[in-house]
């Protein structure tokens, strides 16, 4: 991906190398992100001789294109995960998120990590032209399970004084990779490996170990947490229950204090939201999200940018130059819990996936949890983000998420983009028919042709280009291929075949 975020410029760990020989620790964890980065320390602190081993730098994927939200209730809205998982389950959810934010000022307080962490109040404030009805079922949904929340009229923003809002209290947010950078120095001090640029081919068990293959070595463990945003150990049992979504974040300047400092999103479809980050020299930077849309079905981000922009500069008064824009990719799950725990099928691989547009709280619920269910430890998340689970009540999501495959496959009958590969610019990526087949081709600016089959390597579904990250996206389940056909996104692990 090509996009840079406000975070990108902080290197989580420089001092990282490759793998190049094979190795043996209790416990490996394959991704680097919040998910796997805070399961090395919580069981690295349990005692256990721990290896991360990334694809790319470390910490360098999802994680560091988030928008740093720390919000400890449902991001789909409470009240429609109690029409699915029912209010008990509903305020177990919440609790555990609320629990990793806790977990996360813990640690920054203990560690002495620098990053900006700070207990703010959420608005969750009616859309342009929609009903208050949203905020009262939320209000009453919330107020169910027990959470705290206000009713107010009114919103710092322009145009807004009307607007029916609800008030949280004791939400969060902070620098996730000043955050993340602290974490792997404490994991290091307690004898963490990290290993970057070392994609990982395969994961098998063989007679209690686990095998994690490289093309330069294999770690043997006793145990495996598969962190990699969506997971490489599982096939189809966990994919058909997500569903990946890309969104798009935009960085103002702002002068401090002319925006409360507080995390603010709407009741729209997609939805927006807003978080302010400090700056130098009495700037603050306005975060400015939204316009989602599935993952390969949509490549109009300037179109997207252009609303998000009108939107921001509508609403906030002050807002100054645009300093940074990129995306990131979520994976939502039919229930809206994450995927986290034994991996099905396997006796001691462990998941984290599903962020659900949560994922740095989802990351660190899936630390403590895994966590404990390497040590033997019985927990009372087990079931509610247990990665077997067959959410009877999502099956209208579940239906609705998985055409997606369908009409993917179905795309192979359709004519190309192009009709030639000699119509294809400099800069530019197209599907071109070549007899049966599809071609992923893109040209680069030096004018040479990359050209792979436009079949995912997963599963095999029809990619699309995307030409603000200058990636191929598969809209199935989210893997993304750089233009040498290479993944740089899971669960794709293999390369496209090169044509």
């Amino acid at each position: 991906m090509t996009s840079k975020s406000l975070w990108a410029d902080v290197d989580v760990m420089p001092a990282a190398g490759s793998l190049a020989e094979d190795v043996e620790c209790d416990v490996v964890v394959v991704g680097s992100g919040i998910a796997g980065t805070s399961t090395a320390y919580e069981v690295c602190k349990r005692g256990k001789s721990v290896v991360i081993i990334d694809r790319g730098r470390i910490a360098g994927g999802m994680t560091s294109r988030t928008s740093a939200h720390l919000a400890p209730l449902c991001d789909d809205l409470v009240s429609e995960m109690t029409k699915i998982k029912g209010s008990d389950a509903t305020k177990l959810f919440c609790d555990s998120q609320a629990a990793a934010i806790d977990r996360i000022e813990v640690i920054q307080e203990q560690e002495e990590i620098d990053c900006d962490f700070r207990r703010l109040d959420g608005y969750l404030f009616q859309g342009r032209d929609m009903t208050s009805d949203i905020i009262d079922q939320e209000m009453d949904a919330v107020r169910e399970i027990g959470a705290p929340v206000h009713r107010l009229v009114g919103m710092p923003f322009n145009g807004c004084a009307n607007r029916h809002v609800l008030r949280y209290p004791r939400q969060a947010t902070f620098h996730p990779l000043k955050y993340l950078s602290g974490v792997a120095r404490a994991c290091r001090n307690n004898g963490v490996t990290f290993f970057r640029d070392s994609p990982v081919e395969e994961i098998s068990e063989d007679n209690g170990i686990v095998l994690v293959r490289t093309t330069r070595g294999v770690i043997r463990a006793k145990h495996a947490v598969v962190a990699t945003n969506s997971s490489i150990s599982d096939r189809f049992a966990i994919h058909t229950k997500t569903a990946p979504y890309r969104t798009y974040v935009m960085a103002f300047e702002i002068k401090r204090n002319a925006l409360p400092d507080a995390l603010y999103w709407d009741t729209e479809e997609p939805y927006h939201y807003v978080r302010l980050q400090p700056g130098p020299d009495r700037i603050d930077y306005v975060l400015v999200g939204g316009e989602d849309h599935k993952s390969g079905e949509a490549d109009d981000a300037d179109e997207r940018f252009k609303r998000l922009k009108a939107w921001a500069r509508e609403l906030i008064s002050g807002l100054g130059r645009e300093t940074h824009r990129w995306s990131g990719q979520v994976l939502d799950t039919i229930d809206y819990a994450g995927f986290i725990g034994q991996d099905p099928g396997c006796k001691n691989v462990y998941v984290a996936m599903g962020d659900s547009g949560q994922g740095l709280t989802h990351g660190v619920v899936g630390a403590i949890l895994n966590t404990a269910l390497i040590m033997g430890e019985d927990h009372p998340w087990k079931e509610l983000y247990a990665p077997g689970r067959i959410p009877l009540k999502a099956a209208k999501n579940f239906v609705m998420e998985n055409v997606t495959p369908v009409k993917s496959f179905a795309e192979y009958v359709a004519p190309g983009e192009l009709h030639s590969l000699d119509d294809l610019r400099r800069g530019q990526g197209a599907i071109v028919r070549r007899g049966l087949e599809k071609i992923a081709a893109y040209r680069d600016e030096a004018g040479a042709l990359h050209l792979n089959s436009a079949s995912c390597s997963h599963v095999g579904c029809h990619l699309h280009w995307n030409s603000f990250e200058t990636c191929w996206d598969c809209p199935c389940h989210g893997s993304m291929f750089d233009v040498k056909g290479q993944p740089i996104n899971a669960p794709a692990v293999a390369p496209l075949d090169k044509r």
